[in-house]
């Protein structure tokens, strides 16, 4: 039997409340913590979008901190 990763199949963007990304399984429940950001498609289409997106690797949290 041959293996199936899922990063293979559909995947979507999700971000946490530190605004951190990643992928998860679009047949998959999400997470606690986690939400959809309705990006959707194969891993690389998804990997594409979070690199435009997330230009800061900070989380949230830190760059509120820095700020003040």
């Amino acid at each position: 039997m041959d293996y199936i990763d899922w990063q293979d199949g559909e995947v979507r963007v999700v971000m946490n409340h530190e605004e951190r990304y990643s992928i998860w399984p679009v047949d998959k429940e999400l997470p606690d913590g986690w939400e959809d950001v309705g990006v959707s498609g194969n891993k690389e289409k998804c990997l594409s979008h979070i690199a435009e997106v997330w230009t800061d690797m900070r989380p949230l949290s830190l760059r509120k901190q820095m700020d003040s």
